[in-house]
Order: C-alpha cells, then sequence, then structure tokens
C-alpha cells in the first residue's frame, strides 16, 4: 500500500509542475521498476559469486530466481495505480 501511496504522490508532484498527468505515471511507474530492479540485481550478485562484474548483462530480466510474487507486486501494483490515475485524469 505504501508503494502505491508513493507512486501517486509522485504522480501529483509531477503533474503540479508538468500540468501532464502521463509524465507524472511515468515518473510513479518508473521509480518502482528501477527499484525492483536494482534490488533484483542484488538477489543475483550472491548467487553469481558475490560480485556485480560475474553476473550476465541484464542478468535481472533473464534469470527468473530474481524474482519472486512481492516483488513483482512491488512495481506491478503501483504502475496499475498511476495508470488509472492517468486515464481517469485525462479528458
Amino acid at each position: 500500500m505504501n508503494h502505491i501511496l508513493i507512486a501517486l504522490a509522485i504522480q501529483a508532484c509531477t503533474w503540479a509542475l508538468t500540468g501532464s498527468w502521463l509524465v507524472g505515471a511515468a515518473g510513479g511507474a518508473w521509480y518502482f521498476v528501477g527499484r525492483e530492479y536494482a534490488q533484483a540485481e542484488y538477489r543475483l550478485i550472491g548467487m553469481y559469486g558475490g560480485l556485480r562484474a560475474n553476473m550476465p548483462f541484464l542478468a535481472p530480466l533473464r534469470d527468473r530466481r530474481a524474482w519472486n510474487k512481492k516483488s513483482m507486486l512491488d512495481w506491478v501494483l503501483p504502475t496499475v495505480a498511476v495508470l488509472l490515475v492517468w486515464h481517469l485524469g485525462t479528458p
């Protein structure tokens, strides 16, 4: 729930500055996409010998072990929330 509220706050602040709900939605969504991607990298580092340099290119996107239900929901739910606000906020 906190992730959704933070994403909506990012969207609202960005909308206040730019007047665009879509730009705000992108900011709110990509903040959590990037955050969860970084956490997926950290989970995989231990599986590849403890060094980031040992991981293959884009390993978190190719290795399913980096993701679990919670990590998927941590970026999907905020993304859906900001897209819904964008859809409702545009005429």
